[in-house]
């Protein structure tokens, strides 16, 4: 059992939330208060603040691991139970732990852990400790993608194969990194996003860059379909610079995947582009789109109709145009337009005039989030 299991423990055992985070010298400082100028920091110390205390676990150059017991205050006893049992366990497991592993593998997952433990704790804007930097890569602009695996699948596969696959699939250059509940953090070099037979492949511009990030992430969930895991969640972004905003980029993701997989259920890729306007959505308080919905839907009960769901959601896909969605439906034009004034008749929403294009949108959208519930 790790450190990061055994704090979920204690925080069933002493019915408080225990983080394991990294806090500077000057997040100690302001902790300790006065007492700090006088103070020698060791592995092992607990610092009490007036409602938390922390636990040293390990110390750096500027900054120390910390476990945080917050709003809870610990007597001597517990404390040095607490620090026997963790600082042993930490010894003794640590070896156990990484026992098998290659030199990246360990990088890798030593760096994931350390990514959770800030989620955990909400830093979105830790720098990364050198210690952790797997690559002089990380310091330069690099693309993202989320891998979330089939659990039932994912634990009978291991980072060896998945790190193989794609460095023969994406690149030689990908980063590979294993976070907590079946997560993937994979990082490939910009040089994915250019066409070699390009002269200009410096220059991409924003709707190209946008195309060759779904290209990269669809091309990538086949070949996991077929080669690794089966099915699996996919999200990518825009490429950042990991070593300055890899967790914010984490969050990211994680919500990219989260709302798509709600609003748009049997969809494995996701790209934030695209969920914009479900964000927005997403952010209102679930009673106040649920009444919004029911007020809709009780002008017609049109907008719930199987043929109708299917002949507006491919009318927003080819953004409105009426001869390529009848084409695309394989109907006659004169048939859409009969359901799309059908639509208007009943509830007095044209989807041709852009307002109530954006209305219908958020309904149907509305609809399919109250529809999984």
């Amino acid at each position: 059992m790790g450190v990061i299991d055994m704090t979920k423990q204690l925080e069933q055992i002493l019915n408080c939330s225990v983080i394991r985070s990294n806090r500077s010298l000057e997040d100690i400082a302001l902790f300790m208060g006065p007492s700090y100028e006088n103070a020698t920091i060791e592995k092992g110390q607990y610092i009490e603040g007036n409602y938390d205390c922390w636990l040293v676990m390990d110390l750096f150059a500027e900054y120390c691991e910390v476990i945080e017991f917050q709003q809870k205050t610990l007597s001597t006893t517990e404390m040095q139970l607490i620090a026997i049992l963790l600082l042993n366990r930490t010894s003794v497991t640590l070896d156990n732990q990484y026992a098998g592993m290659t030199k990246i593998e360990k990088q890798a997952t030593k760096l994931g852990e350390w990514l959770q433990s800030q989620m955990d704790a909400h830093a979105t804007r830790s720098n990364i400790p050198e210690h952790l930097i797997m690559s002089s890569s990380l310091y330069h602009e690099m693309v993202p993608i989320l891998l979330i695996a089939d659990s039932s699948i994912q634990s009978h596969s291991s980072y060896s194969e998945l790190d193989k696959l794609l460095r023969s699939f994406l690149s030689e250059d990908v980063l590979l990194i294993p976070l907590p509940n079946d997560e993937w953090l994979i990082w490939g070099p910009t040089s994915l996003l250019r066409d070699d037979d390009s002269s200009d492949s410096d220059h991409i511009d924003e709707e190209t860059l946008e195309d060759s990030l779904s290209n990269i992430a669809h091309g990538l969930h086949d070949m996991l379909a077929s080669e690794w895991i089966g099915e699996s969640q996919i999200a990518i972004t825009y490429p950042i610079v990991p070593a300055k905003s890899i967790i914010e980029t984490i969050g990211q993701l994680r919500e990219s995947i989260h709302i798509g997989r709600k609003f748009h259920v049997g969809t494995n890729i996701h790209l934030p582009w695209l969920l914009q306007l479900e964000v927005l959505l997403h952010a209102i308080p679930e009673v106040h789109r649920q009444k919004y919905l029911e007020q809709s839907l009780k002008r017609a009960d049109l907008f719930v109709e199987t043929e109708m769901l299917a002949t507006l959601e491919t009318f927003f896909s080819l953004d409105c145009n009426v001869s390529e969605t009848a084409k695309k439906l394989y109907i006659h034009r004169n048939t859409l337009l009969y359901r799309l004034d059908k639509l208007k008749h009943e509830t007095g929403l044209d989807v041709r005039l852009f307002r109530d294009a954006v209305l219908v949108k958020i309904i149907l959208l509305l609809y399919k989030v109250t529809k999984t519930h």
